[in-house]
Parts: C-alpha cells; sequence; structure tokens
C-alpha cells in the first residue's frame, strides 16, 4: 500500500540507494514494515539507526500525509507504480516515492532534456534559456528543470510558449510555490505538464533539498544543458548527477569576462559539448525517437518583457557628445549591412568581427570561427547573442547569415 512506501521514505539513517537496496532484500514495501528487528539485521550494512527507524511502525503520519494528497489532486507514485519512469528508476539512489501535480508525460517515449542554470540570470542568459526552451520544445522534446528564477524558469516558460509539455521538479513539498513569483508559471506547469517533489505537502525547502532534487531532474533526462552557471551554482552539481547517470551534458557557451558562465565554461574544458540552439540538442537524438523529434521552427513570440526590463536596469554607455563626430563607421563599406552603421557601432569588437565576416554573404559557421581568429566556443556564444539582438540567423547545415541578407 502507498501508506507503507510513504512510512519507508520517511525513516531516517539511510539514503535513498540503501531504501531501495532494503526494497530488494525484502521485495516490497509492506515486507519491510513488517519485518522484525532479527530480519532486518540481516540486510546487509544497514546502520543501527536505520534499524531502529524500520522498526517505528506507526503509519499516523502516513495516513495524513495521504488525506492531504487526496484533498489536493496529488498523485503518490512509488518504485512499484506503473506511471513511475523507468529512466528515473534507474539510476543510483531514485526516490522511493515521488508526489504529482498534473499529467506527467510519457518520460521514457519521449527526449526529455534538462535545463538548468543560475538564478542570478544575466538578459543574455536568460534570453538564451528561453530560446532554448522554446526550440526544444518546438522541437519535440520536453524540458524538465528546477521552477526556480532565472534560468530554470525561463526555459520553462520557453518551451510553454512552443506550446510543448514541462516537467518541474521542486525541492520543498509539491504544494509550495516557490519561489512566489513563479507562481503563474506553477500554475501553467500544472496544467499543461506535471510538478514533481519528493516531498510530502507542506515540507519546506532546505539547503541540503535543492542540490538532492538535482539528480532527479538528470535522471529523467537524456542530457542535461547548463545555460549559466558560475562557479559553485547549484547547477553544476546537476551536470555531475547527469555524468554519474550516464546522461549527455551539454553546455551553452558565454563569455569568458562574464562570471556568470564561469563554471559552465569549465564544463566545456572538461569535455562536454557546446552548443548555440535547441536543434544542436535534439539532433544527437533524431534517430531514438523517430516521429517525435524535428528541426524546429523559429519562435512566433518574443522573450518575456521581463528580459527587456532586465537590460533596461543594466548601466549604460554614456552616450557621444556630438553625433556629428561618430560618422567614420558610416564609411566603411558594409554592403546591404551599411543601414545597420548604429547597431555596429554598439557591438564589441568581438562581436563585430562576426559580423563583418558575414557581410559577404550566408557562410558556414565553421568558416567564420576560422576567419575570426576567435575560439569556437566564444564564437557560438556571441552568434547566440547576435541572435538575440536581431542581428544574425541560423540557418540549416551550421550556417549563419546576417538578418539584413533575408
Amino acid at each position: 500500500m502507498l501508506e507503507h512506501w510513504i512510512w519507508l521514505a520517511r525513516r531516517s539513517g539511510m539514503s535513498d540507494y540503501v531504501r531501495a537496496r532494503v526494497i530488494r532484500h525484502f521485495s516490497s514495501a509492506e515486507k519491510v514494515y513488517d519485518a522484525g528487528e532479527a530480519a532486518l539485521k540481516e540486510v546487509e550494512d544497514l546502520s543501527p539507526e536505520a534499524v531502529k527507524s524500520l522498526l517505528d511502525k506507526d503509519l499516523t503520519r502516513e495516513q495524513e500525509i495521504l488525506s492531504v494528497c487526496m484533498e489536493k489532486g496529488i498523485r503518490v507514485l512509488c518504485l512499484e507504480s506503473p506511471g513511475y519512469p523507468a529512466r528515473l528508476k534507474g539510476i543510483f539512489d531514485p526516490p522511493v516515492v515521488l508526489y504529482a501535480l498534473g499529467e506527467l508525460p510519457d518520460v521514457d517515449a519521449n527526449a526529455v532534456i534538462g535545463v538548468v542554470g543560475t538564478r542570478k540570470v544575466s538578459a543574455y542568459g536568460a534570453s538564451a534559456a528561453w530560446q532554448m526552451g522554446y526550440e526544444l520544445g518546438a522541437g519535440g522534446g520536453i524540458v524538465v528543470s528546477g521552477l526556480a528564477e532565472g534560468v530554470d524558469g525561463m526555459a520553462m516558460t520557453g518551451a510553454l510558449a512552443a506550446g510543448a509539455p514541462v516537467i518541474g521538479v521542486l525541492g520543498c513539498g509539491i504544494d509550495l510555490v516557490y519561489p512566489k513569483s513563479n507562481a503563474e508559471l506553477f500554475a501553467e506547469t500544472r496544467r499543461r505538464g506535471c510538478i514533481l517533489s519528493e516531498y510530502p505537502p507542506g515540507t519546506p525547502g532546505a539547503k541540503w533539498t535543492y542540490p538532492r532534487r538535482n539528480r532527479i531532474i538528470s535522471g529523467l533526462s537524456r542530457g542535461v544543458v547548463i545555460v549559466e552557471a558560475p562557479e559553485g551554482s547549484g547547477s553544476l552539481y546537476t551536470a555531475n548527477h547527469a555524468l554519474d547517470q550516464g546522461r549527455d551534458v551539454f553546455v551553452l557557451p558565454g563569455n569568458v569576462d562574464m562570471p556568470g558562465f564561469q563554471g559552465s565554461n569549465r564544463l566545456l574544458k572538461e569535455g562536454a559539448s557546446a552548443v548555440s540552439c535547441g536543434w544542436d540538442v535534439l539532433e544527437v537524438y533524431q534517430g531514438q525517437y523517430p516521429g517525435r523529434i524535428h528541426r524546429p521552427a523559429p519562435p512566433r513570440c518574443a522573450p518575456p518583457q521581463t528580459i527587456a526590463a532586465e537590460k533596461l536596469r543594466r548601466p549604460k554607455k554614456e552616450a557621444p557628445k556630438k553625433a556629428a563626430d561618430k560618422k567614420d563607421i558610416d564609411k566603411t563599406p558594409v554592403g546591404e549591412y551599411s543601414d545597420r552603421a548604429d547597431v555596429l557601432a554598439g557591438l564589441s569588437p568581438e562581436e563585430q568581427a562576426i559580423v563583418r565576416c558575414l557581410m559577404p554573404g550566408e557562410r558556414p559557421v565553421d568558416e567564420v570561427i576560422a576567419e575570426s581568429g576567435i575560439p569556437t566556443g566564444k564564437v557560438l556564444a556571441l552568434m547566440t547573442l547576435l541572435e538575440v539582438k536581431g542581428i544574425l540567423l541560423r540557418r540549416p547545415g551550421k550556417r549563419a547569415a546576417l538578418k539584413s541578407q533575408q
């Protein structure tokens, strides 16, 4: 019965790995509950604290939890439930119990992609996360993330904008909206996808619960995309879980001088795959999900206004005192792109170098990398930024062109 699974999940003195081993030993949660001290001591490496906890047979709290779940429409999935994802069940330490709000998509039949990153996201990272989520959803993938502020929330918002289902994993009780600012996203996720937690209703989040939930995000996923992660970011734990679980790790490169990307850029040095769009990720799984994965169409809408608002809050460069003194760039032979001289003037030297490489017309990205002399990861990151600014367009076959050349 479910109350026995909840009871086992709440026992202290053991990890989820040990709980799974105890279940294998006794074959079911009910038999674990019925086991006496002598039988429990036969389980290899079961600590005295765990044995003592398992000898507590009071189910009062578990019955209360089930009652609350029934009142709030919360489903309870245990390791034996038909709806429990096999992909998650196969990790080293699967949660014994999952609480669910909404309709959990068929995880095992789809390319579920985790998208995570810092809460303190930059304007570029927020735009890139939204676009990554949109393209993954539009291309047939299912985005799973942490329903947090920053990268997680932006990626899920993008996927929802594409009309795709999403999965949000909490580090607190399933019925607690945290942060409060994401209340609308919670509601939309529940309506069009699913919210999951391993913690019973009413359980407050703690410093250790959020890193713990990251193993569930990666465990549900075929691959995990790190969009923006400074050193010490919790999303780097997700990447480590993904590697331990045999999942693919992808990284959206960022400027080397931005602290928010130092952790994720380090993952590239350690062998993670650099990506610049959702198709770079989905293309890896296209052959494994025939008929489900396809190249996504460009977004039908722009990222939320919150990104533009954040850009406005960033320090502005002092405007030239005399506009007439700033005409030299107009004399540069930029062909069809001469009408965007004002935009070109506002770009960094490296962004300008990429734009100039594309002035003759559409070109393979590899040629732009070779001609510009800029490292591959940085070119991909800068191209994404130029795409967000409406200056550059990605084309099939890993090619790029200036938007004015349309």
